[in-house]
């Protein structure tokens, strides 16, 4: 069973898959399509493969190297955890944002 959260995933409550989503306009996707990204140069595990179709194309011989790399469609089973992930990602980094913002504007207030 595979649990998304903003950061990543999770396969059957194993160790966290550090991840990010993106969404966007692909041209051979439908509208909609979500785009997950394994981080670290980290590979997905075997679990998350079963459930998608992981691309990666790293070449090693030329030392050219890719993260790991899904797209969901509206229409993949899951496709409903992945854009809930993806929507708390985007409130986390609003978020972040925000307190950045306000850091910035009190050390100016204050003339750091």
């Amino acid at each position: 069973m595979l649990q998304f959260y903003w950061n990543g995933i999770k396969e059957n409550g194993g160790q966290l898959q550090k991840a990010f989503y993106l969404d966007g306009k692909y041209v051979n996707h439908p509208d909609g399509t979500i785009t997950i990204h394994a981080r670290d140069y980290r590979r997905f595990s075997s679990g998350v493969r079963a459930e998608f179709v992981v691309e990666n194309g790293t070449d090693i011989m030329t030392d050219y190297f890719e993260e790991d790399r899904i797209r969901v469609e509206p229409t993949h089973r899951l496709y409903a955890d992945v854009r809930s992930a993806l929507e708390k990602q985007k409130a986390h980094q609003k978020r972040r944002s925000e307190r950045w913002a306000e850091k910035v504007f009190a050390a100016k207030a204050v003339g750091v």
